[in-house]
């Protein structure tokens, strides 16, 4: 079938993405679903910086390329051997697949999937095809996604059946932004009640670690960020204080708050600098949590001495070290709780033709979470 997709044939295209326009809107052609696999009707899909960073090249990908991966939408038609799941069902779209196999899979760690890690990297679903092709080849798969298309054929592991009640636009946050925040909280670092805690950098999963920080019962949450919009977004969504990135006494800010640092400090800015701000701000025998992704190749210096002498962790997370299948329909349960507002990290709706002008309002940090829909 042919569908209209937004297809990235260039990285390294320099913004205003308006005027540039890295992203074309052309129409493919998408193969039906092989055993396995699900054909979803796409219905609403985030623009999120891990899609921002193939563009702008920090992220290497094969080209082409179509992009997104946040997303939710119905399913249209199954693959062979796909029994669980009907046309009609409501999904959220997960972007690191798994094989149910490896040692990770076996291990209770979907994230770390390696034929999943391997497939996405090489820009194929996870059995290593490719369901999308133009005039002049294939075009590659986006995380075992490539949500900003009208349909996507995924593997029946890249999806999770919801309630239909949910509203779609709402529903795609949870397949990125707040498995990888809330995640980051409760399940990498397990977050323990009346515990101190700090977000660095206030993007769309940086705001949903405010969230799950506050789900999680902290006594205390401090945001950082340069946006002082982001900065009042995060205290009207539970941050009990907040400090600018920028000011030249940010970390002492934040230990004067903490009382000497705090026991975890959430890094999502996928800075270097701010990574290491992290560590100053956390307190001795506490952990820094990770989920940034800087430029391959980004080095942390690390003093050891005061790693191991006040017994400090640093902790990455992928997913928010999260078992989709179990985790999405558990947050969404807190969202219609109340306990988990996940609809104010929406900042914006827009249309598939203006995707280039979405990722300059998220190149320039004016935008939280934009959602398409279709």
């Amino acid at each position: 079938m042919q569908v209209r997709a937004a297809v990235l044939r260039h990285m390294n295209v320099k913004p205003p993405y308006a005027q540039s326009k890295p992203i074309v809107i052309e129409t493919i052609e998408l193969a039906p679903p092989g055993p396995g696999e699900v054909l979803v009707r796409i219905r609403a899909a985030g623009l999120c910086h891990s899609d921002l960073s193939v563009i702008n090249g920090d992220r290497p990908r094969p080209m082409p390329m179509a992009l997104g991966h946040e997303a939710a939408g119905v399913v249209e038609a199954l693959g062979e051997g796909v029994s669980d799941l009907e046309p009609g069902d409501h999904v959220v779209m997960v972007f690191m697949p798994s094989c149910g196999h490896c040692l990770p899979c076996a291990e209770g760690r979907p994230a770390l999937c390696e034929p999943g890690a391997k497939a996405n990297a090489a820009g194929t679903l996870i059995n290593g095809s490719v369901r999308l092709s133009s005039p002049v080849g294939h075009v590659h798969h986006h995380l075992g996604v490539s949500a900003f298309a009208e349909y996507a054929v995924v593997s029946r592991n890249s999806v999770v059946k919801i309630d239909r009640d949910l509203p779609f636009i709402e529903a795609a946050l949870f397949g990125c932004a707040v498995l990888t925040g809330v995640g980051a909280v409760v399940n990498t670092a397990q977050l323990r009640v009346g515990s101190t805690a700090v977000v660095i950098g206030l993007g769309g999963v940086g705001l949903a670690s405010v969230l799950g920080a506050r789900a999680a019962g902290a006594s205390k949450i401090i945001a950082v960020d340069l946006s002082p919009e982001k900065l009042a977004l995060a205290k009207d969504v539970g941050a009990t204080a907040v400090v600018n990135g920028g000011d030249a006494d940010a970390v002492e800010q934040v230990l004067q708050l903490t009382g000497g640092g705090a026991d975890y400090v959430f890094e999502m800015a996928g800075s270097i600098r701010a990574l290491d701000n992290a560590m100053k701000m956390t307190k001795r025998g506490g952990m820094t949590v990770t989920a940034g992704l800087p430029p391959p190749g980004s080095a942390l210096s690390v003093n050891v001495v005061q790693l191991v002498g006040e017994e400090r962790t640093l902790k990455g997370s992928y997913i928010g070290t999260c078992v989709p299948i179990r985790d999405i329909p558990r947050f969404i349960e807190l969202y219609r709780d109340g306990r988990l507002p996940v609809d104010r990290l929406l900042s914006g709706r827009l249309k598939l033709d203006d995707i280039n002008e979405g990722f300059d309002r998220l190149h320039d940090g004016s935008a939280v979470r934009q959602v398409i829909e279709f």
